[in-house]
């Protein structure tokens, strides 16, 4: 006859095969009289956390959006001056402006705008990139 295993009690932590009591060595409460296990509340970390990160977020974005915009603003001025009308060759560093003719048209000229009687836009220099400059402080 077959010898029959006493079984042990539900509550009671015990490997069959290694036929070791490992109640001990549990990360968790193994009996009815252990602490409760509780789970956190993190929701008022994530709602901080969330504000944060949004905060992080929207300042990245109006940086990058205030550094298009400068841009745009310097390709707009380049574009306007580069369709204007000039018989020279601009020099790097030199300090030219930009008027509106009667007719509507803009050229690009060396005359400040205290010498003439065009409408003045605004003064730019050309730098070593080809890229025209706004200049501020010009005799206006």
């Amino acid at each position: 006859m077959k010898e029959k295993k006493k079984k042990k009690p539900d509550q009671v932590v015990f490997d069959e095969k290694s036929q070791k009591y490992e109640a001990s060595i549990k990360p968790y409460a193994t009996n009815v009289g252990a602490p409760a296990i509780q789970m956190e509340d993190v929701t008022s970390w994530k709602n901080t956390s969330v504000k944060k990160v949004n905060h992080h977020f929207k300042t990245n974005f109006e940086k990058i959006k205030a550094q298009y915009d400068a841009m745009m603003e310097a390709f707009e001025y380049n574009d306007l001056i580069y369709r204007a009308k000039f018989s020279f060759e601009p020099v790097i560093g030199q300090v030219y402006h930009l008027y509106r003719a009667k007719d509507d048209t803009t050229f690009l000229s060396m005359i400040a705008p205290s010498e003439c009687s065009f409408k003045f836009i605004d003064s730019f220099a050309l730098d070593m990139d080809r890229v025209w400059q706004r200049v501020d402080n010009v005799d206006a």
